[in-house]
C-alpha cells in the first residue's frame, strides 16, 4: 500500500484514508470520475496535496488488479 494511503479501524468505516484524513481514496476517484480536475479537488480540499494523487492512483490499480472476473 502506498504510505500516503492508510487504513485506520473506526475511521470512515475502515476504509483506505489519505494521510489519516477523513478523505477517502473512493471520494477522491468519484470526484475525478465525475470530472473534477486534481487542481479542482485541491481548491475544495486544501489539505489534499499533489503527491496525494499518484499514491490514489497506485491503491485503485493495486485493488484493481485483485478483483477476479
Amino acid at each position: 500500500m502506498p504510505p500516503r494511503i492508510q487504513i485506520e479501524p473506526g475511521k470512515r468505516s475502515g476504509q483506505p484514508c489519505i494521510r489519516g484524513l477523513r478523505i477517502t481514496v473512493w471520494d477522491v476517484l468519484n470526484w475525478l470520475a465525475a470530472g473534477m480536475t486534481e487542481q479542482e479537488i485541491i481548491g475544495d480540499y486544501p489539505e489534499l496535496e499533489p503527491e496525494d494523487f499518484p499514491a490514489v492512483y497506485e491503491f485503485a490499480a493495486r485493488m484493481g488488479r485483485r478483483v477476479a472476473l
